[in-house]
């Protein structure tokens, strides 16, 4: 029993990291699609995912939908939180912000989520799990700062800062709703319903965007951006996501998403030539080990609990 609850905590983890790909490369699309309006991005991404989904998910969404009509609610809040309005934030962000302080931002996601969970779910965190916390949160400001920590006050705070930090809670309020809500759901069925039910949600302000700048004219390097933002943010690292949420809780996933300034700078060297220094890597290593203390913290408890039962 306990050597199949560890087997399933690793796939959890490598999970996490892939979620971690996708979403640094969810940041990097979305600045190279800037030239297009940011609920549209948000919109036909949502769109590709939907059909992507339609054969897998439509069955278990009609099999489940009294399921859906009883916690209708808490349904109905995971999916604006973590569907509709959470990527809407970051591409109508990364239109005052740079990708980096777009990653800087995101990284207080762990920090809000544990906060949050603390609160709302009553879930005690011991020291370890706090300083891996905090420490991996330093270590990814640090990378995105290349260190210099004397910069960190006159970063030009904007309005697209304040749409990140509204990003921020709204994937942490999504992360505690997974863990006590998404057991209820066929896991395609649920991602199909909270993609359309996102859709109606945008098709409207889609309209209203359009007012204001015109019908955007979509290109091929578009259109295959908006694929990918389609199939892999949008589908496949939902999927992994909520499975390690399952597996880990949410305090406990969340902290890998501190990997992701790291992995959008790795993506940068390798995709537009930008240099890695080694004040970006001593950071990378701090965020690496932040993760791994509050893991290992994590893992501990849970194996006392397990020889105690």
């Amino acid at each position: 029993m306990l050597y199949q609850e560890r087997r399933l905590t690793i796939y959890a983890y490598l999970f996490m990291m892939l979620v971690v790909v996708f979403y640094a490369g969810n940041i990097l699309m979305g600045k190279a699609l800037n030239e297009l309006p940011p609920i549209t991005i948000a919109f036909f991404r949502l769109l590709v995912a939907v059909v992507v989904l339609l054969p897998l998910g439509l069955k278990g969404a009609w099999q489940y939908r009294g399921t859906f009509f009883a916690y209708r609610k808490p349904f109905l809040l995971m999916t604006v939180t973590g569907i509709t309005f959470f990527n809407t934030f970051i591409y109508w962000a990364l239109n005052y912000t740079t990708a980096t302080k777009v990653s800087v931002l995101e990284t207080a996601i762990p920090v809000v989520t544990v906060l949050l969970s603390a609160v709302i779910l009553k879930e005690k965190l011991y020291g370890l799990q706090w300083i891996g916390v905090v420490l991996s949160f330093f270590g990814a400001v640090w990378v995105v700062l290349d260190g210099n920590v004397s910069v960190a006050g006159g970063m030009g705070w904007n309005a697209g800062d304040a749409i990140m930090l509204a990003a921020v809670v709204s994937w942490a309020v999504y992360s505690i709703c997974v863990k006590q809500y998404m057991h209820h759901f066929p896991a395609y069925g649920a991602l199909f319903v909270m993609s359309a039910v996102s859709l109606g949600v945008l098709f409207p302000l889609m309209l209203a965007e359009w007012m204001i700048t015109g019908i955007p004219v979509f290109e091929w390097r578009q259109i295959g951006g908006l694929l990918y933002l389609g199939i892999f943010p949008s589908f496949i690292a939902l999927i992994l996501y909520n499975h390690a949420v399952g597996e880990l809780g949410p305090s406990r996933a969340s902290v890998f998403l501190n990997f992701l300034p790291v992995v959008t700078m790795a993506g940068a060297y390798l995709w537009l030539g930008e240099e890695i220094t080694s004040a970006q890597l001593a950071g990378a290593i701090l965020v690496m080990m932040g993760v791994m203390l509050t893991s290992r913290a994590g893992s501990r408890r849970l194996n006392r609990k397990t020889r105690k039962v």
